[in-house]
């Protein structure tokens, strides 16, 4: 028997030209979403990809275009078993599950990628092909940093001050250490001002009970459907690491058999591929691969 979930991509997923095809589908949710932000999901999306790098545009963006397959796939009938997200994929998760509607959604969404977005006097580094054991001692003896995204085996974010994720790029060799664009430390202490607040604006946010389990950031391993206990943890998601690979392997454990990717890109998959490698693996960015999936 088939056990299915699927899987939200979060910021780095970003591509340029993405969701074009969904204009007619979408178009109530795109028009929606142009009177919340104030700008065109589908303009924006046509931009250069730096200009759909920044933070207070990707997130919105990837959010919208992940409900609009969500509502394809769901309009035929088709739901997961469970849902999850990476960091910003996270909210395109509570709304396939039902948590949020889609408004809700996305002024969370809005909210939280202005807060990252003024985000200062932080940086991050993605390292790939490192020795997680002196990696992790490095970072225990390191002040102001910390592992934000463990990704899998072999592929994290570290994240702090400048300073201090400098240090650990000195003492702990990679095959590539790559500075990401962005304006502060993310999932780092160092936004716990942001998230203070944030959680004021989640506070004031009504979540329903989930329609199926919800496979969190925060507690990777203990999935639920308490719309309370959701929000607590989304509370604490902004200072908190990414713990994608437990994701994984907790998937693995407990016998999911396929992954759908809702979103744009297919670096989801790729992790999942590497700490997961006996579940199937489909890619949902394009109408016409949700239409060969409905197939």
């Amino acid at each position: 028997m088939t056990k299915t979930v699927w899987i939200f991509p979060g910021q780095g997923s970003q591509a340029v030209g993405m969701g074009l095809d969904l204009a007619e589908v979408g178009k109530d949710k795109l028009a929606k979403a142009e009177q919340i932000l104030g700008w065109s999901v589908l303009d924006k999306s046509q931009t250069d990809a730096a200009e759909l790098a920044k933070t207070q545009f990707t997130q919105p963006c990837l959010y919208v275009i992940s409900a609009i397959l969500t509502d394809i796939l769901q309009g035929r009938g088709i739901k997961p078993d469970a849902v999850a997200g990476h960091s910003l994929g996270e909210y395109s998760a509570l709304y396939c599950a039902g948590v949020i509607d889609f408004a809700t959604g996305l002024e969370l969404v809005k909210e939280r990628s202005l807060l990252m977005a003024d985000a200062s006097g932080g940086a991050m580094t993605a390292l790939i092909g490192f020795d997680r054991p002196q990696l992790e001692m490095a970072i225990a003896e390191t002040a102001d940093v910390v592992l934000a995204n463990d990704n899998s085996a072999d592929q994290v974010v570290i994240s702090g001050t400048a300073d201090a994720v400098k240090s650990i790029c000195d003492r702990v060799k990679s095959k590539r250490a790559i500075a990401l664009a962005v304006s502060g430390a993310f999932h780092s202490p160092l936004m716990g001002a942001a998230a203070n607040q944030f959680a004021q604006v989640l506070a004031k946010t009504i979540f329903n009970d989930a329609d199926m389990s919800v496979i969190t950031n925060v507690a990777p391993n203990a999935p639920t459907t308490s719309g309370q206990e959701l929000r607590d943890l989304l509370s604490q998601q902004m200072t908190a690491p990414v713990r994608w690979r437990e994701i994984c392997l907790y998937l693995a454990e407990q016998g999911f058999t396929k992954a759908i990717e809702v979103g744009s890109g297919k670096v989801l998959t790729g992790l999942v591929k590497r700490s997961a490698p006996s579940l199937g693996l489909v890619n949902i960015s394009t109408l016409s691969q949700a239409h060969e999936l409905m197939a």
